[in-house]
């Protein structure tokens, strides 16, 4: 689905990482590993086209993404991806019905489909019945369930998750990456910025960002 070729990020005469390739490929989990400021954030932002690459493509679809325009790297966001951050992104003085109502609005999802989309969602991470409920009365692990069920109702085709577990427990650390396996199932890209080693042998490949290395099976 993706290609990163020869992908290099330097500021000034610092090299972050360079010739960095590897493919992510529907139905796969990959893992970004790698120590504090090796550079697993700003490769999630380039992919995301946040950020741009110093140096080589990123292929999608055979285009290479890198060199779209502003309106059309928007058009890519909205169509094509999925966020699942660390401090979740949530607009926490809303509703967690009124969250995903943004993502399904994305969607273009209305009316009654719109409402058993969001319904079947809030089920799938716990959150059954509680879309009255606003974010800035829930918990840490709570609010990571709804940036869980806004990916769900938006169904993105790669998903880009930046320490999604970084600040859960095990159960709710559990949780999500089961959620993220289901999307993979679903024919979902999902990668994963992780230092938690667990995290790490759930996924399908991994790529070590301090050493540039390429992406190696995980399992089996």
């Amino acid at each position: 689905m993706i290609e990163i070729e020869e992908l290099g990020k330097s500021y000034g005469t610092r090299t972050l990482w360079k010739d960095v390739t590897f493919s992510l490929k529907s139905g796969q989990l990959t893992a970004l590993s790698g120590p504090s400021g090796s550079g697993k954030s700003t490769l999630l932002n380039c992919l995301g086209l946040l950020d741009k690459p110093s140096a080589g493509a990123i292929r999608h679809e055979e285009r290479d993404i890198t060199r779209l325009v502003p309106g059309a790297a928007r058009r890519f966001r909205r169509d094509v991806l999925g966020y699942l951050f660390q401090n979740y992104a949530l607009v926490e003085n809303a509703t967690i019905a009124q969250n995903l109502d943004i993502a399904l609005k994305v969607r273009k999802r209305k009316g009654a489909t719109a409402k058993a989309a969001m319904a079947q969602a809030l089920e799938r991470v716990g959150l059954g019945g509680r879309g009255q409920d606003r974010v800035s009365q829930l918990s840490g692990g709570e609010q990571q369930r709804v940036a869980l069920a806004r990916l769900l109702v938006k169904e993105p085709q790669l998903v880009l998750a930046d320490e999604p577990t970084g600040a859960l427990d095990r159960d709710n650390t559990e949780m999500v990456v089961g959620v993220l396996r289901q999307m993979a199932d679903a024919g979902c890209a999902v990668v994963i910025a992780t230092h938690d080693d667990w995290v790490r042998e759930q996924c399908d490949q991994l790529f070590d960002v301090s050493t540039s290395a390429p992406a190696s099976s995980t399992t089996g």
